[in-house]
């Protein structure tokens, strides 16, 4: 038996076309042989029509394979590794919207179960019913810092008001190598910012000076636990013994915050003798970062008050419009479940036990790495070691060089690296220099690497003459990403939908790129 095929004319298409299915010979098997792989994807408008969804999952993946690998992106303190079953789990609940607690009870279960658990790793008092801590989930250290500001703050205006005195000039002590984050935090909530400088002996908080700044209208002083510059954990004990003497002289009650963002999960495991949370009477209240070394995927964060005292009870709103009577404090409403649950999967999964192992493995491999650095006579290292501050490298060159630490970090990015390079905090801006984040994914094998990359983009910097780095310099600023977007209006335009540009600008959004963009 012969089995004959037909060639299907071109009215037998139209026609079936025209009744809304299109004929098989007409679809492509391939997203890179549709129109849609032969037009620019769209970036300003919503288009029109509809596309596939495995075109649109192709496009959309095609523009990501420009970002950075994460493992080896060496910038940022955030997890970018978890176990298959944790993303399992986070996949599973992704859909889950965590503040409808009584339709999401089990969640929100496992959120007071970490809240126990963080509370009681910072040694929060447990003797007293009546006085227990408090504790919530946030979306990350930024968060959980601007409520804490805020509890601060109208403490304070409470206690103020109370006695009948004015609460218009209220201020925070802090490091000038605070986080970005405490600067928005005083912003926004309109409370002064009393900053200590940073000196070239002293790259974090002084507590003495810290001290000295504070007066009756200090809502609280802020000890950070894993500088962002450099990883010092800042002397918060030292804080607390000049903190109790000076109230206990002048009848003021300051409060110390800690913002334990990165090193709230690394000091209790490998130094854990180490004096910062709640063992300190002054401490009220404490953030850390669950996506920094809480080994999970961002965002989550936490916040853990000392007791109800602190956290004036007109900033919780009581709702019941979810189903049932719940407080709640955030600066957001919703937001998913799955990093919660995810986090709690960390927690039990590893124990004490197991974060120990982590932590240790990873401050080794930071000495191992500032050792290696140092060796090689031509670097300065920065950050403390030996578990005195977090798991990372911070350095910068050592004498007079024709090429600077923006250089290396360039050199560096070559061959993958994400080694950020930066200007220390105010006043202390002339001094440059690198980070490397240790994290749980950066083994000693990759370490090893990192050395010999570091080691042959030294000298391939020696080969370079000044004029060549200089000229490099320039090309790299004026074809950096950030520098076309913003040099956005040397498009050519044309007539057709309008758009503002940052200058404020109406243009068409059908563009055509100016010679000598790409």
């Amino acid at each position: 038996m012969v089995f004959l095929s037909n060639a299907v004319s071109e009215a037998r298409i139209k026609e079936t076309n025209s009744n809304g299915v299109h004929h098989a010979d007409t679809v492509t098997t391939s997203v890179y042989g549709s129109r849609w792989a032969a037009e620019d994807i769209p970036r300003y408008q919503m288009p029109e029509d509809e596309m596939p969804s495995n075109t649109a999952y192709r496009l959309v993946r095609d523009e990501l394979q420009l970002d950075g690998n994460p493992a080896l992106n060496l910038a940022t303190f955030v997890t970018t590794y978890m176990e298959d079953e944790a993303e399992k789990l986070m996949a599973e609940n992704i859909a889950k919207n965590f503040i409808d607690h009584d339709e999401y009870a089990s969640s929100a279960e496992l959120c007071n179960r970490c809240v126990n658990m963080i509370a009681r790793l910072y040694h929060a008092p447990m003797h007293d019913s009546t006085t227990e801590a408090l504790g919530c989930s946030t979306v990350g250290s930024s968060e959980a810092i601007i409520l804490s500001t805020l509890a601060m703050k109208r403490r304070w205006q409470l206690a103020r008001k109370a006695k009948g005195l004015p609460t218009d000039n209220p201020n925070l002590i802090l490091g000038s190598n605070q986080q970005v984050a405490w600067h928005k935090a005083t912003r926004y909530l309109e409370v002064e910012s009393r900053e200590v400088d940073c000196s070239e002996g002293f790259l974090c908080l002084d507590p003495v000076k810290a001290v000295e700044l504070a007066d009756e209208n200090t809502i609280g002083i802020v000890v950070i636990l894993g500088s962002t510059y450099t990883g010092h954990y800042e002397d918060a004990k030292k804080v607390n013994e000049l903190l109790e003497k000076k109230c206990a002289e002048t009848g003021w009650d300051i409060g110390i915050h800690v913002d334990a963002a990165s090193g709230g999960f690394v000091a209790p495991f490998v130094n854990p003798d180490l004096e910062w949370d709640f063992r300190l009477p002054r401490v009220v209240s404490i953030n850390v970062s669950g996506h920094k070394y809480g080994l999970t995927y961002p965002g989550v964060g936490w916040n853990v008050w000392r007791s109800s005292e602190y956290l004036p009870k007109d900033l919780i709103f009581n709702i019941n419009y979810l189903g049932s009577d719940q407080a709640s404090f955030t600066l957001n409403f919703s937001k998913g479940a799955a990093h919660v649950i995810a986090q709690y999967y960390v927690l039990i999964r590893l124990g004490k036990a197991g974060f120990t192992k982590i932590m240790t493995n990873l401050t080794q491999t930071a000495d191992h790495l500032s050792d290696c650095l140092r060796a090689t006579g031509r670097f300065e290292i920065l950050s403390e070691g030996n578990g005195n501050g977090l798991p990372l490298v911070a350095f910068s060159l050592k004498g007079d060089q024709h090429f600077d630490e923006f250089d290396l970090s360039a050199k560096l990015r070559e061959r993958g690296w994400i080694v950020p390079a930066y200007t220390m905090a105010p006043k202390l801006e002339h001094k440059k220099l690198l980070r490397v984040v240790v994290r749980e994914d950066f083994s000693r094998s990759r370490c090893e690497i990192l050395i010999r990359d570091i080691v042959a983009a030294m000298k391939s910097l020696d080969l370079i003459d000044q004029k060549t780095i200089e000229a490099y310099r320039a090309i790299k600023d004026e074809h950096s990403h950030f520098a076309l977007q913003k040099n956005i209006a040397q498009f050519k335009i044309k007539d057709d939908e309008p758009v503002q540009d940052a200058n404020g600008e109406v243009h068409s959004l059908e563009i055509k790129q100016a010679p000598g963009i790409c």
